[in-house]
């Protein structure tokens, strides 16, 4: 497994809830990530940070699966190795499609996604973009087909995977290979897409009809 080379080192994690961080990690993952020994510089962030992302995991409205794409389509987009690998890592664990999963950073140009599944990635790329490019008809199919719950919650998740993703990037955390470690075939390389390029995708694979 590869060893990533932060930005600001990791240190030991320790004291009683360093304990349970290491018992858990180790339990999920099978190995500590060195992204803990960055945030452990800050327990109050990193305590505050992942007991979010946990409870975030019960809001329930957003079906488990878009859920997983929206947020693999969100740190492709930003280009965070770790978030990508980790959530794709997760499907396994979760019981959800590995095979779709693998799919999500050629999304556009792979015929395996429903049009729901392709519009939320769409969704969760373009919240992802400087400035955001949500559009008015895109927003508005996602509601008729979601409802008002599972929108706020798509969008909020895709907001903290922004946020992660950028924060990760900044200081130097990268993908430790989880996935491989668990015997997941690699994820399939994310294509580079032209504004040109989406146009003659969408009129392949319409993302808003």
């Amino acid at each position: 497994m590869t060893t990533p080379t932060t930005r600001v080192p990791p240190i030991e994690i320790t004291g009683p809830l360093g304990w349970l961080v290491k018992t858990m990690s180790r339990r999920l993952m099978g190995e500590v990530p060195e992204s803990a020994g960055v945030l452990w510089h800050h327990p109050a962030v990193f305590k505050d940070l992942m007991g979010l992302g946990r409870r975030s995991e019960k809001w329930g409205k957003l079906d488990a699966n878009l859920s997983t794409y929206a947020s693999m389509a969100a740190a492709a987009e930003v280009g965070c190795s770790f978030c990508l690998d980790l959530h794709y890592f997760m499907t396994r664990h979760k019981g959800l499609d590995e095979a779709k999963a693998r799919e999500v950073p050629r999304w556009r140009t792979s015929d395996v996604f429903t049009p729901i599944e392709r519009r939320v990635m769409e969704y969760a790329e373009a919240m992802c973009r400087t400035p955001v490019a949500v559009t008015d008809e895109l927003s508005a199919a996602l509601l008729d087909e979601l409802g008002p719950a599972a929108l706020v919650e798509l969008t909020t998740k895709v907001g903290l995977m922004n946020a992660t993703a950028r924060s990760n990037i900044a200081l130097g955390i990268r993908s430790q290979e989880f996935s491989a470690s668990c015997g997941l075939p690699p994820l399939t390389a994310r294509q580079a897409v032209s504004p040109a390029t989406t146009r003659a995708d969408d009129a392949v694979h319409p993302v808003a009809g």
